[in-house]
C-alpha cells in the first residue's frame, strides 16, 4: 500500500530545517529523496509554493510553502496527490498555530522545533490508512483547488542551477484522484421542511416590500430605506434556498453570511414586526444555516487510487 514515507519543515529564505518526521530503518531510496529534498530546500525561494518533483525510483515529493515555511514530504509515486496536499495543509496549519513568527526568524540551530515531530507522525498514521481517512475528510474542495491550479512539476535540473525552469508543467492530479460528483444527497424531512420555511420567509417579505412600495403617502426617507431591506430580506431567504438543493463552493460559508444578513435585516425591521414575525424569520434563517452545515455530498466516495 502506497505511503507518506518522510515529512519535515523548512525555513523559506535559508533552507534550515526547523523539524522532521523520524525514521527507524529509511531505506536507500529513501535516503536518495532525503539527498535531493535537501537540495530542493537550498532553492525554495525561487521556487513556486505549491510544486511537485520524481525523486528516487517509485518516490515522489511534494511540498507547498507560505509566509517563510516550506513544508516538505517525501511519499510513494503512487501516493494520491490531493491526500499529500491535504496532509501538508495539515501541518501547515498546526505548525502556524503552535509557533510565533519571531521564533521561527530568529531560529539558528537546525531541528530546533524537532518537538514538533510528535504532530507530524500521528498525522502520519493518519494518512497511511487513507480508507479510514477518507470518511473523516471532505476533499471536494482541495480537488476542485488542485484541478484549477495544480503543482508545477520541477525536475532537478529545474533547481540545480540556482533557479527554477520557467517551463516546469503541472502535476496531472486527475491521474492521482477521482473527485466525487458535487451533489447532495436526498433531502431529509427536515430539510425539506426548512427549504420551505425559508421560501415562505421569501414570499412574505417580497409582498410587506410591494406593499409599502405602493404606499405612496411616505414623507420620510425611513419608509424607502424599508423597501430595500424587505427585498433584501426575500433575496437572502430565497438564496439560502438555492443553498439547501445545490452544492457550490464555500457553501457553508454562505449560508453563515446569509444568517447575518436575514438577521441584520430583521433587527432593522423591528418596529414593523411581532416578537413572534421576528422569531419565524430568524428561526427560519437558522434552520436553513444549520441543514446546510449538516448537509453532506452524497455519491460514490472518492477513488483514491488505494
Amino acid at each position: 500500500m502506497s505511503s507518506v514515507l518522510f515529512a519535515s519543515v523548512v525555513r523559506v529564505r535559508d533552507g534550515l530545517p526547523l523539524s522532521a518526521s523520524t525514521d527507524q530503518q529509511p531505506t536507500a531510496a529513501l535516503q536518495a529523496s532525503k539527498r535531493s529534498l535537501k537540495l530542493l530546500s537550498r532553492r525554495l525561494s525561487a521556487l513556486p509554493d505549491r510544486c511537485s518533483l520524481g525523486a528516487a525510483p517509485s518516490q515522489r515529493i511534494h511540498f507547498i510553502s507560505a509566509l517563510g515555511v516550506a513544508y516538505l514530504l517525501v511519499c510513494e509515486d503512487a501516493y494520491p496527490a490531493v491526500l499529500a496536499f491535504s496532509f501538508l495543509d495539515e501541518l501547515q496549519r498546526e505548525f502556524l498555530s503552535t509557533y510565533e513568527r519571531a521564533r521561527i526568524e530568529t531560529a539558528v540551530r537546525p531541528y530546533c522545533l524537532i518537538e514538533f515531530d510528535t504532530f507530524i507522525q500521528k498525522t502520519k498514521q493518519r494518512y497511511n490508512s487513507p480508507r479510514s481517512l477518507s470518511v473523516r475528510l471532505n476533499l471536494t474542495e482541495l480537488q476542485t483547488e488542485l484541478r484549477l491550479r495544480p503543482p508545477h512539476q520541477l525536475s532537478e535540473r529545474d533547481f540545480a542551477n540556482g533557479g527554477v525552469s520557467t517551463s516546469a508543467e503541472p502535476v496531472h492530479t486527475s491521474l492521482c484522484m477521482s473527485p466525487p460528483r458535487s451533489h447532495l444527497g436526498p433531502v431529509s424531512v427536515t430539510g425539506a421542511i426548512s427549504l420551505l420555511l425559508n421560501f415562505v420567509c421569501g414570499l412574505l417579505n417580497l409582498v410587506r416590500g410591494f406593499h409599502l412600495l405602493e404606499n405612496t403617502l411616505m414623507e420620510d426617507g425611513e419608509g424607502s430605506f424599508n423597501i430595500m431591506v424587505f427585498f433584501l430580506a426575500c433575496s437572502t431567504s430565497f438564496y439560502q434556498c438555492s443553498l439547501l438543493v445545490r452544492q457550490c463552493h464555500w457553501r457553508k460559508a454562505k449560508a453563515l453570511a446569509s444568517l447575518a444578513v436575514v438577521c441584520a435585516c430583521n433587527a432593522r425591521l423591528a418596529d414593523t414586526r411581532t416578537a413572534w414575525q421576528l422569531l419565524f424569520h430568524v428561526g427560519a434563517s437558522i434552520m436553513g444555516a444549520a441543514q446546510v452545515c449538516a448537509w453532506q455530498p452524497a455519491g460514490k466516495s472518492a477513488d483514491y487510487n488505494v
